[in-house]
């Protein structure tokens, strides 16, 4: 009997709870937790991963490229000396930023950014060094050519001087023609506050105008003035305070600079300045070369 009720008492009670369905539950939401939780880590580092993966893409490309511009940097020539200089200092440049990014971890996004951003900055650099040098080239050939021009018309003057020497009228339509001063190889360039030249507009004090006055054994000998007439990126004449005028071709002008020569009829270079109390700005600068008796030619300088 006492056996029987012992068995009873610990005999769960008909439909009572069970004791141990709280934690049965625990358990499940907490494995439930586990389950989503390595989900979400697996999705962090896929997408972890794959973004490595891309910045290591990134990073190649930008090393290729970079190797690509120093192929390019290489090709550049040419025989002005301060010109060599600078690309030197851009070719160092480039070396030093194919260094850094081949030093850098591809993770370390900010870096390889900006990385890019100085990538383009040597690439707009090295463009602006290839319009130089192709400048430079046009303008030697065409000195060349002016300067062969200019021998041909010395040969060919003196070739008619000595045709019409016969008779005095065709002798003096000869000095008419033949006496003419010319100009040729007209340069115009920025000189910085230590007098050297530079393109850059914020260091630029003033620019120099420089051309060579013809060899002309006929033309009249003495102080002759040489006028520049500047103008600036907007099209703008650049004057003084006080507007300055001289007459060529029987037609008054406004000029911006002169400068007495000493012409003995040999061939003599002569340079003109130019400074302004205002600022110089980036753009092309224009000048107009004149003496009393015409247009000399023209020049121009890209300031950046």
């Amino acid at each position: 009997m006492e056996e029987n009720n012992k068995i009873e008492n610990n005999a769960p009670a008909a439909g009572g709870a069970d004791p141990n369905r709280g934690l049965k539950i625990t358990v499940i939401v907490l494995a439930v937790v586990a389950v989503v939780l390595a989900g979400v880590f697996a999705y962090v580092w896929y997408d972890r991963q794959k973004m490595i993966d891309d910045l290591t893409v990134d990073k190649e490309n930008l090393t290729q490229e970079l190797i690509d511009l120093q192929g390019e940097y290489a090709l550049l020539s040419t025989d002005n000396d301060s010109l060599n200089v600078q690309l030197d200092r851009e070719r160092e440049k480039v070396s030093q930023l194919l260094d850094r990014i081949q030093k850098t971890d591809a993770a370390n996004r900010s870096k390889i950014r900006q990385y890019e951003k100085e990538l383009g900055t040597l690439r707009s650099i090295m463009k602006h060094y290839i319009f130089q040098i192709d400048s430079l080239n046009t303008l030697n050939i065409a000195l060349r050519k002016d300067a062969e021009l200019a021998r041909q018309e010395a040969r060919q003057s003196q070739e008619r001087y000595q045709e019409l020497s016969k008779t005095t009228d065709e002798y003096a339509r000869l000095v008419e023609q033949g006496s003419e001063i010319k100009g040729r190889g007209i340069r115009v360039t920025g000189i910085n506050a230590s007098n050297k030249e530079t393109d850059r507009s914020s260091r630029i004090k003033k620019l120099r105008t420089c051309l060579s006055l013809v060899e002309n054994s006929i033309a009249p000998k003495g102080i002759m003035t040489v006028y520049i007439r500047v103008k600036g990126p907007d099209g703008i004449l650049l004057t003084t305070d006080q507007q300055r005028i001289f007459e060529t071709g029987g037609e008054q002008l406004v000029y911006t600079e002169s400068r007495d020569v000493d012409y003995q009829g040999e061939e003599v270079e002569v340079c003109v300045y130019y400074s302004s109390d205002q600022k110089f700005v980036k753009g092309v600068y224009t000048v107009e070369v004149y003496t009393a008796s015409g247009l000399l030619g023209t020049g121009d300088v890209l300031l950046r």
